[in-house]
């Protein structure tokens, strides 16, 4: 029973704190343009917070982002129109997902080239492993040579 109960609060404080971030004061009385206003503030970064959504921060300059989205939103701007206002001021960091432009182009393939050249080295090296189990092994003269070599070395 404890265990439940622990979990049932473990969950109920991870869910509460998106919903205590909006405040009750920022909500549009019009439903459809508050959904698109709260689609709107997931895709954008809090520039204090840095890996929440303005939606998700409780801090003051998320809030002022909230309402600028919801004012242009009541003004009848588009999605795409109030985006670029803000990447326009804050630039690209403000999307929590960077679009996929040349600046922007290592950010999205930097993995995969990582990927890569993680499996070419695998390549190589089983390759040099290989090269290495099929050599011939030394002569007689040549392991009597490496012997005095390492004896003397000593």
């Amino acid at each position: 029973m404890k265990r439940v109960i622990g979990v049932c609060l473990i969950l109920f404080l991870g869910f509460s704190g998106a919903a205590l971030a909006v405040q009750p004061d920022e909500v549009l009385a019009d439903k459809a343009l508050e959904a698109r206003a709260r689609a709107l503030s997931t895709e954008l970064r809090c520039l204090v917070c840095q890996n929440q959504s303005i939606d998700d921060s409780n801090a003051p300059l998320a809030r002022d982002l909230r309402m600028i989205v919801r004012e242009k939103l009541v003004a009848g701007e588009s999605e795409d129109a109030i985006l670029a206002f803000l990447v326009a001021r804050y630039g690209e960091f403000v999307l929590l997902k960077p679009r996929f432009t040349m600046a922007t182009a290592l950010l999205w393939l930097g993995p995969f080239l990582v990927l890569l050249a993680g499996g070419i080295g695998i390549v190589l090296l089983a390759r040099r492993r290989r090269v290495a189990e099929n050599s011939a092994p030394l002569s007689a003269d040549e392991q009597a040579r490496l012997e005095a070599l390492t004896r003397q070395g000593d």
